[in-house]
């Protein structure tokens, strides 16, 4: 069974270029949801035209951490806290999970419930591929359910990068899961996983093969999903993220998410910290890009073929759309960036992504966003309506 104070994992069931420019209407079934503090915007997506059309906006209790539709489409599962990130965040003393049900026509979300009171700051929360429970992570960063919905794999970054303290190893944790229960079954952690920063996995939609963004050591892996066991002990292949691997910057991985078609896969690099400039803390520089691998579909093995500028800052989420035409990135909040004796704000933002046949992504405009450290847009994602 599960020793909840090692593996601080919560399972909930019995669930029921130029700025963006917003086109008038739109029939597309795709749907964008952003965060901005406790404050979830929804976005009716122009895949064709790309474009969003800006629809409204519903709060929750507290700043929103992240979110999870059902597989039906129907409901959109949030969690929220009022707890800050990082080994010296505020622990907090609010944190919730809320359902909403979906409008189907327009992706309009009104509340399905009650709020439900978590213990814990919930950093991370996906559905099981049956839609009959909520996984909910403390510590660690993300928690799926296998394809076949017979195993929890729980992503756990640790705390080992430059600066980092204390430090903490990470570890890839792999559990059975039946009728609500999780047992643990094994974890890929190399040595003593102080050099091991795993953030988040996907998974590839015919084959075995995981990928896992390696946050603090800026690589992609690419793993064999056993049924039995979890993800093979060791990785299959270990790539480089950044067009510069050597960089003396810190450097950060972020989400990945494979294409639909199974062909690419696609994972941020982030780079969000401060250095001083005359009196003033401002960007200390570094690659905040989408980094795009193709996947050879005999073997799986994964290639770094394009670094594409973000063109803002701290790109913590991002989605594509069902048909993979689409990529939309969501920066976190605004940083003050040198320029030239100057300095000037980088606002927050929405940048979208056309994505071509090779894989390869075209920017196509941003949407600025009023976000600040304070109210920070800490996630988003992309939604097709059922």
């Amino acid at each position: 069974m599960v020793d909840r104070r090692t593996f601080t994992t919560l399972l909930l069931g019995g669930i029921a270029a130029p700025k963006m420019s917003l086109a008038r209407d739109s029939n597309a079934k795709n749907v964008f949801y952003a965060s901005l503090g406790p404050e979830l915007t929804l976005y009716s997506v122009d895949v064709d035209g790309t474009a969003l059309v800006k629809r409204d906006t519903i709060s929750t209790p507290a700043n929103i951490q992240y979110a999870w539709p059902h597989p039906s489409k129907q409901y959109l599962y949030v969690v929220s806290s009022n707890g800050g990130p990082g080994s010296a965040g505020v622990a907090g003393n609010k944190h919730f999970a809320n359902a909403f049900r979906i409008d189907p026509a327009t992706g309009a979300l009104t509340p399905h419930g009650a709020p439900l009171a978590l213990p814990s700051r919930p950093i991370h929360a996906s559905v099981d591929m049956a839609g009959e429970y909520l996984l909910t992570a403390k510590y660690a960063h993300q928690i799926r359910a296998t394809p076949d919905n017979r195993q929890v794999i729980l992503v756990t970054r640790g705390n080992n990068a430059p600066t980092d303290n204390p430090k903490d190893p990470g570890s890839i944790k792999s559990f059975s899961f039946k009728d609500g229960v999780l047992t643990n079954l094994a974890a890929v952690q190399p040595a003593d996983g102080m050099n091991f920063g795993p953030r988040h996995l996907d998974f590839h939609p015919t084959q075995p093969w995981v990928y896992v963004s390696i946050e603090s050591q800026n690589k992609l892996h690419g793993y064999k999903l056993d049924p039995a066991t979890g993800l093979s002990r060791e990785p299959l292949f270990v790539k480089e993220t950044l067009s510069d691997p050597k960089t003396n910057l810190r450097q950060a991985a972020g989400p990945i998410h494979v294409h639909p078609n199974g062909r690419f896969v696609y994972l941020t690099n982030r780079a969000f910290w401060l250095t001083d400039f005359e009196g003033r803390k401002v960007f200390a520089g570094g690659e905040n890009s989408v980094a795009v691998f193709t996947i050879d579909q005999t073997t799986g093995e994964p290639t770094l073929i394009q670094n594409a500028d973000g063109h803002a800052n701290y790109l913590r989420t991002f989605g594509i759309d069902q048909d993979g035409k689409i990529l939309l990135t969501a920066s976190v909040w605004p940083m003050p960036v040198r320029e030239g004796n100057g300095v000037t704000m980088m606002p927050a933002a929405i940048s979208m992504f056309a994505i071509g046949s090779d894989g390869k992504l075209e920017f196509v405009r941003k949407c600025d966003i009023d976000a600040s450290e304070q109210k920070q847009q800490f996630w988003a994602g992309m939604v097709t309506l059922s």
